[in-house]
């Protein structure tokens, strides 16, 4: 193994041992800090409270790295399918380490934050991912992808803001949802045609086909998938939006009227993104 694959995997150990710090130590000693209703939640919503809290930190962390490569990384950028993988390694590394340590807190605690799509969308990702950081193939689209994760954090904003009792019809509430919409529409649907634009310019090409027929359909048939759902979801989203600013103008005239938010998708490479 030579010494940047070596880097690598230290940054993958150090990223699961680090998630999995800020799960158990970190999240729960701040959290009864700075939000009091945190000690009177249930076992089971703490768990899921530290484990969201995580996958906003991570989806901050990641989502910016992968914005620097997307303006600053020219070589990935100019060669898409073979580019310089350097720095696009490293940001797939934090992602796989999370993914990894937030597979093994699924299986713990079953119960509280159990669920069978994101066992199936976090093994599919790290299989996506062995391409990436095994072959060093497709970085720009890999890293391109990470850009779904800037609507993590809104997704469990909501969640905090409902399991605090917050009302629906709050500011707060009404605001978060709005950028929820705003911002799954701007990094899951708008970037739609650059992705596939460069998707096309590539396929067919002598790059292409050096790609393993194992990397190729990870890459086009998991893109499909997710897009049809994320067009759903934006749909679900978008309706979901627009009757909360309409109650929204009539809770001001009606008292006692609360909207209802639009119900997130679930998160990619994250909790309830």
């Amino acid at each position: 193994m030579d010494t940047f694959s070596q880097l690598i995997l230290a940054i993958s150990v150090t990223s699961f041992l680090g998630f999995q710090w800020l799960f158990h130590r970190a999240s729960p000693w701040v959290s009864t800090r700075i939000s009091p209703g945190f000690d009177v939640l249930s076992d089971k919503q703490k768990v899921e409270w530290n484990s969201r809290t995580v996958s906003t930190l991570h989806a901050l962390l990641v989502g910016l790295f992968c914005l620097y490569i997307l303006f600053f990384d020219d070589l990935v950028n100019e060669d898409p399918v073979w580019g310089d993988p350097t720095l696009v390694k490293i940001n797939v590394a934090i992602t796989t380490g999370y993914l990894i340590s937030d597979l093994l807190l699924i299986f713990y605690y079953w119960k509280a934050i159990g669920d069978k799509f994101f066992v199936l969308h976090h093994l599919a990702a790290l299989y996506a991912y062995y391409y990436v950081l095994g072959q060093g193939t497709l970085p720009y689209f890999a890293n391109f992808r990470l850009l779904a994760e800037f609507s993590t954090p809104c997704v469990n904003q909501r969640w905090f803001f409902e399991v605090l009792g917050y009302p629906r019809a709050s500011r707060s509430n009404m605001a978060n949802g709005v950028a929820m919409a705003a911002v799954f529409f701007a990094v899951r649907i708008a970037v739609m045609p650059v992705y596939y634009g460069r998707m096309c310019a590539v396929y067919g090409t002598a790059a292409y086909y050096l790609v393993p027929w194992g990397g190729r359909v990870a890459w086009i048939g998991s893109s499909i998938c997710l897009d049809i759902m994320n067009v759903m979801w934006m749909h679900k989203i978008a309706r979901g939006c627009s009757r909360v600013l309409r109650a929204g103008k009539q809770g001001q005239q009606v008292h006692g009227l609360k909207p209802q938010l639009p119900h997130p998708p679930p998160q990619e490479n994250g909790k309830k993104d």
